[in-house]
């Protein structure tokens, strides 16, 4: 969709960052439904102008990931809309884009963390944030930098597996972040290559467990893992 319902409009905290980034971007709101709860999201109509003069086919890293709502994300919110929250537990996404699990899971009463690697990508999260009513942190947050951001007792990550070079920083990130007795729960195209060998790393240091779960539409029907990590005692 291109806008949003006549009732519903970008609140006036955020429209300067609305505004910004109107200016730089074609602009258009997506819609999903999470339990029966409309949810609408940011993002970039025209991504072209982002990938020209990539070979995004011989690199996936050149691929801007965060433009996309994927289908591991949409996975990832309805668990984290199903999942009850417990008082005093913090969520911690990686990788957030433009921030789907992570709003859902703030809607639904988380306290949530949104991290992305620049501040801008966190613009499209915090205008989303404010339309659908809620309100998670926003972090910056560099794999190969990582900045201080305390522990969390969830980590969250939706096709953050693109790449191989990033598999070294991800395992420290983990280490960095999650509270003892923490879970990580990872969502993933099963069509992506890179989430077994992955996982295989982290066999040693992670018990794991996974499920599959089915998205259909018209069009095409995407099989997703649904990954759940906990610390090995």
């Amino acid at each position: 969709m291109t806008g949003l319902p006549p009732d519903i409009s970008v609140p006036d905290s955020v429209k300067d960052i609305y505004g910004r980034l109107k200016a730089k971007y074609r602009l258009e709101f997506d819609h999903l439904s999470i339990k029966g709860r409309p949810f609408f999201f940011l993002k970039v109509a025209d991504i072209e102008p982002l990938i020209a003069g990539k070979d995004i086919f011989k690199d996936a890293a050149d691929f801007p990931f965060w433009v996309k709502i994927w289908e591991a994300a949409v996975v990832m919110a309805h668990f984290m809309a199903r999942s009850t929250p417990i008082p005093g537990h913090k969520v911690l996404e990686i990788g957030a884009g433009l921030g789907v699990a992570g709003i859902v899971a703030s809607a639904f009463g988380h306290d949530v963390t949104v991290t992305d690697y620049t501040d801008e990508i966190l613009d499209f999260v915090r205008v989303s944030s404010a339309v659908n009513g809620c309100s998670p942190a926003c972090a910056t947050l560099d794999w190969n930098n990582p900045s201080e951001l305390g522990l969390f007792d969830t980590l969250i990550g939706s096709e953050v597996l693109f790449h191989e070079k990033f598999f070294d920083p991800l395992l420290e990130v983990f280490s960095r972040y999650l509270a003892p007795g923490g879970t990580i729960y990872l969502a993933h195209d099963v069509r992506r290559k890179s989430v077994r060998p992955f996982l295989e790393r982290c066999e040693e240091r992670y018990e794991i467990a996974a499920q599959k779960q089915v998205l259909r539409s018209d069009d095409e029907t995407i099989e997703v893992i649904l990954a759940r990590l906990r610390q090995r005692a």
